[in-house]
């Protein structure tokens, strides 16, 4: 059947018609393991009771009034999320991209406070920060930046965990912040050295720049803590969420501490659908059900069972190069580029990705049962035992 959509994606042959859980199914009835969950998305699964009753009762409320007046579910998830994030205040938005966008204009405008004319924003290699042309700027894949030119000026870019590479400009007056993620999603599941990011947050508290980091794919819970930067016992001064905020109802939220919650005033920024009713009844019933259920917990424990199994079961693999993530954010990096498991994987009844070339990428729902882990681990090890590039 010939599409009317833009042709933005290369599609895998599978439409799904419905889901439950960890589980996908065709339109011919078959079942497949969803260790991908919508890209990091889906952390409580498909069609979540709680969820979908919180939506369809919200539904049958009220959708969408504008952010001309008070949305108090609006208050409660931000209330909710400062709570959970030592942060200050919250503008709410409707996807990574949005927030990546609102912590930029952000940084600038703290800039030009302090009186710096060209602000500019340190950024890394192997990031991804969304496809809008400020973000795409940031983003460090040259190659999704191609034909996009004139880009956006304000960025610095510089090797990823490398904390020498951003100390090399600190002497620069006209750099405001600094751009990154926990831990690399797009860049292949990159888990920095212990004193990256405390390094960092040093550093941007010594020479008054804003440490801003994007929890679009790490956030809610993927990574084991409520946004990864837990596990390093720092607190950003900006933060950026969305995808598992949702649970797949688009919502995204750019978080802000101390002088920072300070720069974005009335008329300086805006969103027509950004917080509305529904997207905010979801994501607090998002945020109580992770709770309620203890999935940080057991997203913790569950990936490292995952991890300490592959790694038992392909440490002699030739064509592993290592085993590595945080939480449920899982990868496999190979020694070659191995695109083609994703097709292979699809056939076995499994949802998965390859990002980076040659890094197989697992971001299963924190869900995700022990038996359901076994089948994933064996799956995998054996897709990867056949391979052959």
């Amino acid at each position: 059947m010939t599409s009317a959509l833009m042709p933005t994606y290369a599609r895998l042959p599978v439409a799904f018609q419905k889901g439950e859980g960890a589980w996908l199914w065709d339109g011919e009835g078959r079942r497949y393991l969803d260790a991908l969950a919508g890209i990091a998305v889906c952390n409580l699964g498909h069609a979540h009771p709680a969820l979908t009753k919180a939506l369809c009762h919200q539904a049958g409320q009220l959708w969408h009034t504008s952010n001309l007046y008070r949305i108090e579910l609006q208050e409660r998830l931000a209330t909710r999320l400062a709570a959970l994030s030592a942060m200050d205040n919250v503008f709410f938005c409707n996807s990574g991209a949005e927030a990546n966008e609102a912590a930029i204009k952000l940084a600038r405008a703290y800039g030009h406070s302090r009186g710096i004319g060209q602000p500019h924003i340190v950024v890394m290699e192997g990031s991804f920060h969304g496809r809008t042309l400020a973000t795409l700027t940031a983003t460090g894949n040259p190659r999704i930046k191609q034909g996009f030119e004139p880009l956006v000026p304000g960025f610095i870019q510089v090797p990823y965990d490398d904390l020498a590479a951003v100390e090399k400009l600190s002497e620069r007056d006209d750099i405001v912040a600094v751009l990154v993620e926990p831990v690399q999603g797009e860049g292949g599941i990159r888990v920095p050295a212990a004193n990256y990011l405390p390094g960092l947050r040093a550093l941007c508290d010594r020479r008054g720049w804003l440490l801003m980091l994007d929890e679009v794919q790490t956030g809610i819970g993927r990574c084991g803590r409520w946004f990864a930067h837990q596990h390093w016992d720092i607190v950003p001064d900006v933060m950026t969420l969305a995808k598992a905020l949702g649970n797949g109802f688009p919502i995204g939220a750019c978080l802000a501490r101390g002088p920072a919650s300070q720069v974005l005033t009335a008329g300086t920024h805006g969103s027509t659908f950004g917080g509305n009713p529904l997207a905010c009844r979801v994501a607090l019933e998002v945020l109580q059900t992770i709770e309620s259920e203890d999935l940080l917990t057991h997203c913790d424990r569950l990936g490292q069972e995952i991890r300490t199994a592959l790694r038992e079961r392909l440490d002699a693999h030739p064509l592993v190069r290592e085993v590595r993530g945080l939480g449920l954010m899982l990868g496999i990096e190979l020694t070659e580029p191995c695109g083609d498991l994703v097709g292979k994987a699809l056939k076995q009844g499994l949802l998965i990705n390859v990002t980076a070339g040659s890094v197989i990428r697992l971001l299963p729902p924190l869900i995700l049962d022990h038996r359901q882990a076994q089948q994933l681990v064996e799956t995998l090890v054996e897709l990867i035992q056949e391979f052959s590039p």
